[in-house]
């Protein structure tokens, strides 16, 4: 089969129009991961320390660290990336504390949320807000 240059215009006109509307199945991802992980337990606000700068100037490696002392899990998910799942911490008995750090990339400017399941089964949470200037996903 042959494709004439008109056929090759249509083609890539009618893609870049595709690329550009929404994705339903990715806009509430994060928040079916957040209720996979608090796993049918009460989110609630506070018990969270979660340290992330306000702005970022580069996506591709934004610091962050997270403590709930007590938890027996950590996780922290990104609202605007593509695979919101940024890090989960576990913790046995004999940790020395709940806490950790990493560095996560990030698609744009979003807000990041920690949650911190505890051992009765209730879940607290922090949020912080950060303003990408350079995307680190492909921005």
């Amino acid at each position: 089969m042959s494709f004439t240059r008109r056929d090759t215009l249509v083609m890539g006109a009618g893609a870049a129009a595709a690329a550009m509307l929404p994705m339903p199945g990715l806009a509430g991802a994060w928040e079916d991961a957040i209720a996979a992980f608090a796993d049918g337990g009460e989110i609630t606000d506070g018990g969270v320390e979660f340290t992330a700068p306000e702005i970022a100037e580069n996506g591709n490696t934004v610091p962050i660290s997270v403590s709930a002392p007590g938890a027996v899990a950590i996780a922290v998910f990104a609202a605007g990336n593509p695979n919101p799942e940024v890090v989960e911490f576990e913790f046995g008995p004999l940790a020395g504390s709940q806490s950790g750090s990493t560095r996560c990339r990030l698609a744009a400017t979003q807000d990041l949320y920690a949650l911190a399941k505890m051992p009765d089964g209730s879940v607290r949470q922090a949020i912080a807000t950060v303003k990408v200037t350079i995307g680190g996903c492909g921005g």
